[in-house]
């Protein structure tokens, strides 16, 4: 039987040199699914997290301790929002011994919704991802979301003697948290830079004089995927809280088998 004494002079492989002369830009682990806690709309919200963190390897180093991303995983123990994740940041590249790295993990989170007409309430679902890198000695942290929309096309409104083809659609919103004086854009307030932006939102749970509203709705306010990026990235431009962005939208089209595409970017 090992004995404690002998389990302290296991060999550090991972610590040896290595004469290969090679630096690794990352290496760590991915795909780790673990628990996450954030607040979104002044709640906090449990969630589960598929995790990849990863090290800057110098040349003369033969490897990185991978265990030690799964040990800082587990030391997580209050809601992380931007402040805390560039703080945990500095905490995992110190654990691993390095200068540079990349936290990120994607994630479901929930909203709770009243319908336009009826008011009743439902949950629907966001995809959300947090996003911390180091590299040169400058850290940023990026929050992104990514939120389902109605579309209608205007071109078919204006050519149809009536009726127009109409789609769900998705926008991704990423932007680089700057946490100034204004304090830091909320989770919520990033859905609602899309919803706010679309021909209409949508409600995982309408009755018939909602679903009348959200068609009349809709129909009143055609967007091309152009016009959607266009004014969601008009909207992040009139926000002093954010600096850098990047705006994806996807029309999945009814009317063909692939989807209209358009991306801004501020830089």
């Amino acid at each position: 039987m090992t004995n404690l004494t002998d389990a302290l002079h296991i060999p550090d492989t991972q610590s040896a040199r290595d004469d290969r002369h090679l630096a690794i830009q990352r290496v760590g682990v991915k795909d780790v699914r673990y628990p996450l806690r954030l607040t979104v709309a002044g709640v906090v919200q449990s969630t589960a997290a598929l995790w990849s963190l990863d090290v800057a390897l110098p040349a003369e180093k033969k490897g990185t301790h991978m265990s030690r991303f799964v040990a800082w995983l587990d030391a997580l123990d209050a809601p992380l929002d931007a402040a805390a994740l560039r703080e945990r940041h500095g905490v995992m590249l110190a654990k691993l011994g390095a200068t540079e790295g990349r936290i990120e993990a994607a994630f479901s989170f929930f909203l709770r919704k009243r319908a336009p007409v009826s008011g009743v309430q439902s949950l629907l679902d966001y995809r959300g991802r947090w996003i911390a890198e180091t590299r040169g000695g400058v850290t940023a942290v990026h929050a992104e979301v990514a939120v389902p929309v109605k579309s209608l096309c205007p071109c078919s409104k204006e050519i149809s003697d009536y009726g127009a083809h109409n789609q769900r659609s998705l926008v991704t919103i990423r932007i680089e948290v700057l946490e100034p004086a204004l304090g830091p854009v909320q989770w919520h307030e990033l859905v609602r830079f899309a919803e706010d932006a679309a021909s209409s939102e949508i409600w995982p749970l309408l009755k018939r004089p909602d679903e009348k509203w959200v068609t009349e709705r809709a129909y009143e306010n055609p967007k091309f995927v152009e016009d959607l990026v266009r004014d969601v990235a008009l909207a992040l431009n009139a926000d002093a809280r954010i600096g850098r962005y990047r705006v994806d939208v996807e029309n999945f089209e009814s009317i063909h088998n692939h989807s209209a595409y358009a991306r801004i970017e501020r830089v």
